[in-house]
């Protein structure tokens, strides 16, 4: 199959324009294929060759202006059409096409709980062409009109309000110009709860077996989506630019939601079978009003290639975040938040969960500026790649840095000058500048050089002291203070510093609590003189408070000390959140012993209230601090650090006051356990001492843990599964029984990921879960030199997604030795790697060289 090039890209838009799609799609024809039968007019504006691209089982027949052409000349994706006379033409392409267990082109699903079966598209980048022919490039827009013939009984879903005209067909109707990549359809017996608002249907929808989980929490989903709604039409002068809003909860889905306009599907985890915490309910609140976003940055305008990709999902990123800190329930809701504000507190969990996955993107050989030059981009293949931390969560940060820097009244004139120049059209990297910068005297222009052209991370260290000469008060205390800020990088900085004073008395149970003396703006570069503040030098010194940019940050060493004394005596999430990620960043960077990180979550989780900050401090302990950054003579000391954490956790949550706070350490709790014994004893008692009593996550997630350990078997792992028969449930006993640590349970499980092409997606990643465990050396370290030919040939056979879940999952992150990243190093030299696994494996392979150096960082780090 033949990848896009932008060359080809560009030529073939200054031949065409395409006017209008017109598709019929038969989902009733079997279980492997179904047909597609499209139409596409289209003009050519000179004569000249060109192609059309489809990915088909079978091509059944082409014609060009009612003229049969041959179907042999299709070469492996692309049909060429030469000798195109300039002027209108009418294409017509018969096929029938392949369905995906892969989570491309058109997903087939069969529910295990009650065999009912669901489709949906995912058509991002190149995945249009495994369902209908097209033209299949961004600035290709056009009409779509689809016609669907699905079985009796189903609802049909797409772009546009679907309307059913008899015997199982359904007409969707007609899209405004929009990309190849936005069309969407999902069929099957969905389960939907429907409203209207703003005189638009709005629909949410999942599979039958979800049905109760879904009205459970109907209320506030659709609640969030009006409020987000609502908050955007005050925000953008553009109105919403599509006929409904539809959100659609599927099967298998590989990315978090897609923005298809009027269709947006999310992963059905989103509909909870299981308890969940507020911070969970804040991410997907966050999703929900992250594709949102993207209606207006991304559907309405389009970017030109797929150099700009960051554009859309950085900017979604940022309005997902903010609109959720301002928009606000309507009083009318049936939630507890009613007439508040959605959740405040949003950018704690971005700081906590999301910046360092940016972060550590960023200093990885793969890194990438966050607009990268076109030339970087040269196919969609290397496209592919960069929907990273990079895309997402720098850019984020860098567009709320500009806020910062900008003002957001200027930002938002800047963002309404952009939709009105371009809706329904495509542009570029440079139009959002210009129209920016039509809205301010400050130079857009350099700041987007400075911070959107250039890589890695910038590290802002403090510096504090008494002014020379310092000048006593009576009693003999310095009058004032100083702070230098030194910068090791190339961005300019607005920051705010915040100064904080230890309080008087302490926080009940807790470390002693500190207390804002001062918080200031500070410009990094300034004129290179320290900053003069009045007052004794702080107890802490905290540059970047509030988070405003992306920046690493050094404390000064009084500050330091303060912080592993009283760091959960910080009044402000946020504040607390930076300088959390200041803790996970030295640990990565080698400067700050593992144990000691340990010990001061230890000190400090206890007595935190933030859900984000105890999630993501427990998360980063967990998989990276004790399974990765820990020696293994070491790592029993570790896990019991970690599992005391979490008995101090569910002893401060016993009367029920933080349900969530309890469920994140009852999970962490069973995921550190050494010892079967708490863990069996809870299993036969269908409850945690005390509560919760068990739902199907955490009986499957006690069940993974006692695999791990060898205290479970098949025949407990088969009855689990009877019980729970659930999708979750199949790949709960997947990951089950990758773990047991026998040698024909890993032959097994190998077997199923990298010989079982029929393995599902979702089953693929959840077996690969459960196949490497630390503590399983010695059984595992056979299959690490096999793990690179043969995922090498996974990928080739499977395509893209599988590859990325190979390198993800099924990559050998507990090995951390020398002779491992030999061997990984080595296995790159090979040219036919696909580039998403050469991607992944390069990625992996420089956190397992960062592991190392942690490993055997000297003792005097700290």
């Amino acid at each position: 199959m033949s990848v896009l090039t932008r060359d080809e890209a560009q030529t073939r838009a200054q031949i065409l324009d395409v006017e209008r799609y017109t598709i019929a799609l038969d989902l009733t024809t079997g279980e492997k294929t179904f047909d597609s039968r499209t139409a596409i007019r289209f003009t050519a504006r000179a004569a000249g060759d060109t192609f059309v691209e489809v990915k088909p089982a079978t091509l059944r027949s082409i014609s060009l202006d009612g003229q049969p052409l041959d179907p042999a000349l299709l070469d492996g994706n692309r049909y060429p059409l030469t000798a195109l006379a300039a002027g209108p033409h009418e294409l017509h392409i018969d096929a029938a096409m392949h369905y995906s267990r892969t989570g491309e082109g058109m997903h087939r699903f069969t529910d295990p709980t009650d065999g009912e079966t669901y489709l949906y598209t995912q058509l991002f980048m190149e995945d249009v062409q495994r369902v209908f022919a097209a033209f299949d490039q961004p600035d290709l827009k056009s009409v779509f009109a689809i016609d669907v013939t699905a079985p009796e009984g189903w609802t049909v879903l797409g772009n546009g309000v679907a309307e059913h005209t008899g015997e199982g067909r359904w007409t969707i109707a007609a899209t405004p110009l929009v990309s190849t990549y936005l069309v969407a359809v999902a069929a099957g017996p969905w389960h939907s709860v429907t409203t209207e608002h703003a005189g638009l249907p709005f629909g949410i929808h999942c599979r039958r077996s979800l049905a109760p989980y879904l009205d459970a929490d109907a209320d506030e989903i659709l609640d969030i989506t009006r409020a987000c709604y609502d908050r955007y039409h005050e925000k953008f002068d553009e109105p919403y630019p599509f006929d409904s809003y539809d959100q659609a909860f599927v099967p298998e889905f590989n990315a978090g939601a897609m923005e298809n306009p009027g269709l947006v599907t999310f992963r059905d985890e989103f509909v909870y079978r299981s308890a969940v915490t507020d911070t969970e309910r804040q991410t997907r609140a966050m999703v929900i009003a992250h594709e949102m976003a993207h209606m207006w940055f991304g559907d309405l305008v389009t970017l030109t290639w797929w150099d700009d990709i960051w554009l859309n999902e950085s900017f979604a990123e940022y309005m997902g975040y903010q609109t959720l800190t301002e928009a606000t329930l309507p009083r009318t809701s049936h939630t507890a938040r009613a007439g508040q504000t959605l959740f405040p507190d949003t950018w704690v969990d971005f700081g906590v969960a999301r910046k360092g996955w940016g972060y550590d993107a960023d200093q990885r050989p793969s890194t990438h500026p966050v607009a990268p030059d076109p030339d970087a981009v040269p196919d969609t293949a290397s496209a592919l790649l960069n929907f990273d931390g990079i895309s997402y969560a720098k850019g984020a940060s860098a567009l709320r840095q500009l806020v910062a820097w900008l003002g957001e009244k200027d930002f938002l004139a800047g963002i309404n000058t952009h939709f009105a120049r371009h809706k329904f059209a495509n542009a570029t990297l440079a139009d959002f500048i210009d129209n920016l910068a039509s809205a301010t005297d400050r130079d857009v222009h350099a700041w987007a050089e400075q911070w959107l052209r250039t890589t890695g991370i910038d590290t802002l260290t403090a510096e504090t002291g008494a002014p020379e000469p310092a000048e006593p008060s009576p009693n003999g205390a310095a009058q004032s203070w100083s702070l230098a800020v030194t910068r090791d990088g190339s961005r300019p900085h607005r920051i705010t510093v915040g100064a904080y004073d230890h309080a008087l008395g302490t926080q009940a149970g807790g470390p002693g609590h500190l207390a804002l003396r001062d918080r200031f703006e500070l410009d990094v570069p300034g004129d290179g003189t320290p900053t003069i503040r009045p007052g004794s030098r702080p107890a802490l010194v905290v540059l970047n408070d509030g988070d405003l940019t992306y920046a690493k940050v050094r404390l000064d060493t009084a500050s330091w000390g303060t912080v592993l004394t009283s760091l959960s005596g910080i009044p402000d999430a946020l504040t607390r959140a930076v300088v959390w990620n200041t803790a996970r960043d030295m640990v990565r960077d080698a400067e700050l012993l593992p144990a000691t990180y340990l010990a001061t979550a230890r000190t400090h989780l206890p007595h935190e209230t933030d859900l984000a900050l105890v999630q993501g401090v427990l998360s980063f302990a967990a998989g990276q601090v004790v399974d990765r950054y820990t020696a293994p003579a070491d790592r029993p000391a570790a896990l019991a650090t970690l599992t005391d954490l979490c008995r101090d956790l569910i002893r401060r949550t016993e009367d029920g006051s933080n349900p969530g706070l309890r469920l994140i350490a009852v999970r962490h709790f069973i995921d550190a356990a050494t010892q079967p014994d708490t863990l069996r004893s809870w299993i036969d008692e269908d409850t945690v001492h005390g509560g919760p009593e068990l739902d199907p996550e955490l009986r499957w997630r006690i069940l993974t843990r006692l695999a791990v350990l060898g205290a479970t078997d098949e025949a407990a792992i088969a009855a689990a599964l009877d019980a729970d028969p659930s999708a979750t449930g199949r790949e709960g006993a997947a990951r089950c029984r990758a773990a047991l640590p026998t040698p024909e349970a890993k032959a097994a499980a190998w077997a199923a990921l990298f010989t079982d092409d029929t393995v599902s997606n979702y089953l693929f990643t959840a077996t690969a879960q459960g196949f490497w465990q630390p503590g399983q050396e010695e059984l595992l370290g056979s299959y690490v030199p096999r793990f690179y030919p043969e995922a090498a040939a996974l990928a080739a056979r499977r395509g893209p997604a599988i590859a990325e879940a190979a390198g993800r999952y099924a990559f050998p992150a507990y090995a951390v030795d020398p002779e491992s990243l030999d061997i990984g190093v080595r296995a790159l030299e090979d040219p036919d790697l696909i580039p998403a696994l050469r991607r992944k494996l390069v990625d992996q392979l420089d956190d397992l060289r960062r592991a190392l150096a942690v490993r055997t960082a000297p003792a005097t780090t700290d």
